[in-house]
């Protein structure tokens, strides 16, 4: 424990930037690892979630992610279920001006949701042979999830900055997750949270996933907005121990998701190896020549009504979302085939299973990614991007 000032203990926390692995004394062939992961009964080929997000996840891209093995997360409170052609408001978004883009949301996502939009979306991923995974805020689940349930999704996210087991107020507004879970007809998963105690409430509530971060995502600006937060590689640490806990009292592995912070393929290593079951993937995926932001991205706290808890950013379009998952990579900054990386950093580990890579060693390595990439910097290639 350090201290801040006098008698003022803080707890040293870490980054993905500031952890690395160590390979093992015997290591295994990437081809031989199994990276699959299971939710609610359900197995996922690869450990990968898009984040409920409109510039990542529309019905298309549902259905190629589902085909690739991975799962992708519909917002049932973003545009394409408030619009019944979202691709003209998706045009104004990415065309606006930087100084007009806040308002601009925060006008757009004044548009009521549509009950018809929601069933519709989801039966369109149901008929592409996709499976419909949806996402609502705490105050909309109640509402929304049912109606998602009744339209065929599979599973529901109910997602917030930040989640607690029973939100209060005392304007009577009030929300159970145990209660939700009891009474929901398909699994809920719930997000996002960054502390053991929390996490234990959340697996005692009976959610199929939980998951974790506050404001690293790369276009959240909760952190510097409201000074909240806990670097990723400490907060799933610190949520995997409740988990682990969890398992001991009842017997069940309930899977945790790193959500946010990940911008190269090395952090989904490091995710896992520090407790992770999947990584929920935003600016990544925002980058695929299929993505709805079409070469941007923008977190869902943009539009806030009274405080914007983030921005738009340009990120580019760098490859199909097949380049970005499976490759080949075409680019050098570890932002594509991601799914290769993970396998050759599990082999080196020796980790043969998600489960095995969870108890890879971790160390504070503060230099990893600079010692020895002076020329990598300087010409900003690489590690130096």
């Amino acid at each position: 424990m350090e201290f801040i000032g006098e008698g003022r203990a803080a707890r040293r926390t870490y980054g993905f930037e500031e952890v690395a692995l160590v390979p093992a004394s015997a290591t295994l062939d990437p081809e031989d690892v199994d990276i699959s992961w299971q939710v609610a009964g359900r197995t996922f080929p690869l450990p990968i979630v898009a984040s409920a997000m409109d510039s990542v996840v529309d019905v298309p891209v549902a259905l190629a992610l589902s085909r690739l093995g991975a799962m992708a997360v519909l917002n049932l409170e973003g545009v394409h279920t408030r619009y019944a052609n979202p691709r003209e408001v998706l045009d104004r978004l990415t065309q606006a001006a930087p100084d007009r883009v806040v308002i601009l949301m925060q006008e757009v996502y004044r548009e009521p949701i549509k009950d018809d939009l929601i069933a519709g979306r989801i039966k369109d991923i149901r008929a592409g042979g996709g499976t419909p995974v949806v996402s609502a805020t705490p105050g909309a689940a109640g509402r929304l999830g049912p109606l998602a349930a009744e339209a065929g999704a599979e599973i529901l996210l109910v997602q917030s900055t930040v989640i607690t087991e029973q939100h209060r107020s005392e304007r009577g507004r009030m929300l159970s997750l145990r209660d939700l879970t009891a009474r929901m007809p398909i699994p809920v998963m719930a997000g996002n949270c960054v502390s053991y105690d929390a996490a234990l409430q959340l697996f005692e509530a009976g959610v199929a996933a939980v998951f974790v971060g506050v404001g690293p995502g790369a276009a959240c600006t909760t952190r510097k907005v409201l000074g909240v937060g806990v670097p990723q590689a400490t907060a799933i640490v610190d949520v995997a121990a409740a988990r682990d806990e969890f398992a001991r009292r009842s017997g069940r592995h309930v899977p945790i998701v790193a959500d946010g912070g990940i911008s190269v393929a090395s952090e989904i290593a490091k995710a896992v190896a520090c407790g992770a079951d999947a990584v929920m993937l935003g600016s990544l995926l925002a980058r695929a020549e299929e993505a709805p932001g079409r070469g941007f991205h923008w977190g869902m706290a943009t539009p806030h009504a009274a405080l914007p808890r983030g921005t738009r950013i340009a990120v580019g379009t760098t490859g199909t979302l097949r380049d970005i998952l499976l490759g080949p990579a075409r680019v050098d900054d570890g932002s594509q085939n991601l799914v290769e990386a993970l396998r050759t950093a599990m082999g080196m580990c020796g980790a043969g299973t998600i489960r095995e890579m969870q108890r890879a060693e971790v160390i504070i390595a503060p230099a990893l990614t600079t010692e020895g990439k002076t020329l990598q910097i300087a010409q900003r290639v690489g590690q130096g991007r």
